[in-house]
C-alpha cells in the first residue's frame, strides 16, 4: 500500500553552513535537521570567497540525511533558500566552477561602485530598487569577467553559466537540466528591472554582461526540476532568497507586516504589498516574492554584521559559546558608556560606507569584558533601530499591530530581544520555529506541490513562541541611542 505524502525537505544554504530540514505537514513542525559548515576563504581583509564544490558536496550529504528518514512516496518535494548576492560561475557541460564563489560579504568591487556617476546611480536605483554597492552581484560578475581568463574562454564556447547559489544547486541537483533563478534572488543582482521583472538590457550593457550566461527567471512557487535518488524522481520547487524566505516563513503576508532576522547579518524587511516603495534614505526596495505571476514588494535594511560580532567575541576568547553573552551582559547594569560599532566589512544600511571600520569607544580603566559584551549586544539592537526609524518614514505606514517578528540565531538571546523591544518601543515576537528561513522555502514548495492550499492555510500555521514587551522608558533609551549615533559618526570613512 502506497504511503500518503506528508513531508517537505528544505535546503537552507547559508553563509557559513548548509542545513537540510524535514518538515512534517500534519504535525506542522520541523522534525529533523542536519547541518555542515564549510570553509570561509579570506584572501585579503576585503575579499570573502567560498568553494562551490564543497557547498554542493555538503548539500548532498545533508539532503540524503533527510531522505534516508522517510520513503520517497511520503515526500511532496524539496525547497531551497540561500545566501543571496553570492556569485557562482561554472561550466555548463561539466558543472565545474571556474573560480571560487564570491560571497555577498566581499568588498573587492567597492572602488568600482564608488566611481560610478550620479546619473547611473539614480537609474540603477529606479530600475532595481538597489543602492550601488559591492554587496550586490553585478559588479562581482564584472570582476570575474575582467580578472578570470576562464570566464571569456567558457563564454566564447557557449559553456558559461553565472548565477547565485540556488541556480548552481538546482543545476547540480537536476544533473544540468535546469538553469534557473527565482525572482527574489534575481532582484538582488542589480541586473533585474523590478518593474518589468526581466533582465534589464541597459544594465547588462552597463556592466558588460551577456544575458546568454544568466539563468531563466521563475516564480517562487514554480516547479523547477527533479532530483534523482535511489531510482526515484523528487520534485524541486520553491526557490527563494533567505531574507524573503524568512519574511514568508514568519507569515508576514500582508502590507505592514515586518520581521528582522538576527543572523550572520541583520535584515529588517517590511512588506509593502503590491506597491513599489522607493526609499529616500538608502534602504533597498526588493521583490519579496512572486506567486503565480503576482509580485509582492518589500523595503529592506541590510546590516552586514550581527552574529559575526558574537563570533568575534568567541575568537578573542571572551566567551566560549554564544549563550555566554546573556549572562555576561546581565552581570552589569549597563555598558558603562562603552559603544561598539561592528563595521568589520564596512557599514550597510542606512550608511552604505564600505570603507568604514569598526571601533570600540568609551573605554575606561573600569571597563570589563562584561561591559564590552553588553556593548556588542547593544550594537545589534542599535543597528536595527537605525533601519527601523527610516523605514517607517519611507513607507509612510506603521508596522502592523506594533509587532516586529524576529528569527535567526541571535533571536535566542533574551537580553538582545528585550533590549530591542525597549529601544523600539515595540513588541518583539519570536517564532516558535527559529529556522523560519527554512519555513519560507517549505511553504513555497508546499504551495507548488499541493501540500498547502493557499496563503490562508499558511496563516493558520504560524506559531509565535515568546513576546518581549518594552520595559524601559523612551527617554532613557533615546539617550543611549544618541551615544550610538556619536560612535557611528566616528566610524564613517567620510566624516562631515
Amino acid at each position: 500500500m502506497q504511503k500518503q505524502k506528508n513531508y517537505i525537505i528544505a535546503i537552507d544554504e547559508g553563509t557559513s553552513s548548509v542545513r537540510a530540514v524535514l518538515f512534517d505537514v500534519k504535525k506542522n513542525k520541523i522534525v529533523s535537521s542536519f547541518s555542515q559548515s564549510f570553509q570561509q576563504i579570506y584572501h585579503e581583509p576585503d575579499r570573502v570567497e567560498h568553494k562551490e564544490e564543497e557547498i554542493w558536496q555538503k548539500t548532498e550529504v545533508c539532503l540524503k540525511k533527510m531522505l534516508n528518514q522517510i520513503s520517497h512516496e511520503e515526500l511532496f518535494g524539496i525547497g531551497i533558500t540561500n545566501q543571496r548576492e553570492t556569485v557562482v560561475a561554472w561550466n555548463r557541460k561539466t558543472g565545474k566552477p571556474i573560480y571560487n564563489a564570491i560571497c555577498w560579504q566581499c568588498r573587492r568591487t567597492a572602488d568600482l561602485c564608488s566611481s560610478m556617476q550620479t546619473k547611473v546611480v539614480h537609474d540603477i536605483h529606479k530600475k532595481t530598487g538597489l543602492i550601488i554597492d559591492a554587496y550586490f552581484s553585478a559588479t562581482k560578475i564584472k570582476w570575474l569577467k575582467d580578472n578570470v581568463p576562464a570566464f571569456a574562454k567558457e563564454e566564447k564556447a557557449g559553456n558559461l553559466c553565472v548565477g547565485t547559489i540556488e541556480s548552481f544547486l538546482v543545476f547540480k541537483l537536476t544533473g544540468g537540466k535546469s538553469f534557473v533563478t527565482d525572482i527574489t534572488n534575481a532582484s538582488r543582482t542589480m541586473l533585474l528591472n523590478i518593474n518589468t521583472k526581466k533582465w534589464d538590457k541597459s544594465l547588462l550593457e552597463l556592466f558588460d554582461i551577456s544575458e546568454n550566461i544568466l539563468p531563466e527567471i521563475v516564480d517562487n512557487n514554480k516547479i523547477v526540476g527533479e532530483y534523482k535518488h535511489k531510482g526515484h524522481s523528487i520534485t524541486i520547487a520553491g526557490l527563494i532568497g533567505d531574507q524573503q524566505s524568512s519574511l514568508f516563513g514568519q507569515a508576514c503576508f500582508e502590507k505592514g507586516d515586518s520581521k528582522n532576522t538576527f543572523g550572520t547579518g541583520s535584515f529588517l524587511l517590511l512588506n509593502t504589498g503590491q506597491e513599489i516603495v522607493y526609499s529616500k534614505h538608502k534602504l533597498i526596495t526588493t521583490i519579496a516574492w512572486q506567486i503565480d505571476g503576482k509580485p509582492t514588494y518589500a523595503l529592506e535594511g541590510s546590516v552586514f554584521n550581527c552574529g559575526t560580532s558574537i563570533e568575534w567575541l568567541k575568537d578573542l576568547g571572551i566567551i566560549k559559546k554564544a549563550s555566554d553573552c546573556d549572562s555576561l551582559a546581565n552581570s552589569v547594569p549597563s555598558s558603562n558608556g562603552v559603544y561598539f560599532v561592528p563595521a568589520f566589512t564596512g557599514l550597510g544600511a542606512p550608511y552604505w560606507d564600505g570603507n568604514a571600520r569598526g571601533l570600540i569607544c568609551g573605554i575606561t580603566r573600569g571597563t570589563s569584558i562584561a561591559h564590552i559584551t553588553r556593548a556588542v549586544l547593544d550594537s545589534i539592537a542599535f543597528s536595527v533601530k537605525d533601519v527601523y526609524d527610516i523605514m517607517l518614514q519611507d513607507a509612510n505606514l506603521e508596522m502592523k499591530k506594533g509587532i516586529l517578528r524576529a528569527d535567526g540565531g541571535v533571536s535566542k538571546s533574551e537580553f538582545t530581544m528585550q533590549y530591542q523591544s525597549n529601544l523600539l518601543g515595540l513588541n518583539v515576537q519570536c517564532c516558535q520555529e527559529t529556522e523560519s528561513t527554512s519555513l519560507g522555502a517549505i511553504y513555497m514548495c508546499g504551495l507548488a506541490t499541493g501540500a498547502f492550499k493557499n496563503i490562508a492555510d499558511l496563516k493558520k500555521r504560524y506559531k509565535p513562541a515568546k513576546i518581549y514587551k518594552p520595559k524601559k522608558s523612551f527617554k532613557i533609551m533615546t539617550q543611549k541611542y544618541e551615544g550610538w549615533k556619536d560612535a557611528i559618526a566616528r566610524t564613517l570613512s567620510k566624516r562631515k
